[in-house]
């Protein structure tokens, strides 16, 4: 039976249906990814994901800095191991510092992930972890891998949902996780590009994979960002 983390009575609309759909499509981006930018030391662990690989706690929490204020990640790792891993390698390698919310919609979600260095990007593209069953619902504050809508397709790229997404449940998304303070932070990430291109104005997600935050500061300046992000205990 799946666990429902904080139920809200937020609604599940057509519109967050449409929305859903699109996260399919879109968290794998768009072709590119090759140009080099960002400054990352060769030997830096960000350019060896198979090196990171540790076994999270069973329980723990994630702060993250941002341009907007702080917020408190709370994982519980029996809802999704493999994400569970991940993230926690994730933070604890100081992959999310530098990246901005470059998908912030409103009554949905606020979606991060892809680093600002180019071939750091590419470097995680090739590693994908395998899926987890869907324990949890994608209630409001629960935090959640994207994906491509293929098998074992997730990577870096995380959401965090503003509404009752639970039309996401059935399509796979698996929460590993739940904000437990700074929800209003997150409510307040700018939101005013939207929608992604090509379905909207908001940036494109292979630009970002070919030119990294110098595209995103470029063309997307108002876009809230992380300063750093960290491990805090359990």
């Amino acid at each position: 039976m799946k666990s429902q983390i904080r139920p809200t009575s937020r609604k599940s609309s057509e519109y967050a249906t449409i929305l859903a759909t699109a996260l399919l499509a879109a968290c794998g981006g768009g072709e590119g990814g090759g140009a080099a930018g960002g400054g990352t030391p060769s030997d830096s662990p960000l350019l060896a994901p198979a090196s990171l690989d540790a076994t999270a706690p069973e329980s723990y929490r994630a702060r993250f800095e941002t341009s907007k204020g702080d917020f408190v990640i709370e994982v519980q790792r029996a809802l999704s191991p493999n994400g569970a891993d991940r993230f926690y390698n994730l933070v604890s390698s100081g992959y999310y510092d530098g990246v901005r919310f470059f998908r912030v919609i409103d009554g949905f979600m606020a979606q991060f992930g892809m680093h600002g260095d180019p071939a750091v990007t590419a470097a995680w593209r090739s590693a994908p972890i395998q899926d987890d069953p869907v324990m949890a619902s994608n209630m409001r504050g629960t935090v959640t891998f994207a994906m491509t809508g293929q098998p074992n397709s997730r990577t870096t790229q995380i959401f965090i949902n503003f509404g009752d997404n639970v039309q996401l449940d059935g399509m796979g998304f698996a929460p590993f996780g739940q904000v437990v303070d700074g929800m209003d932070v997150v409510d307040a990430l700018y939101s005013g590009y939207g929608e992604g291109a090509p379905n909207g104005a908001g940036p494109s997600q292979g630009q970002i994979q070919a030119e990294g935050n110098r595209y995103l500061e470029a063309e997307f300046p108002q876009l809230d960002h992380v300063i750093r992000a960290t491990i805090v205990g359990s």
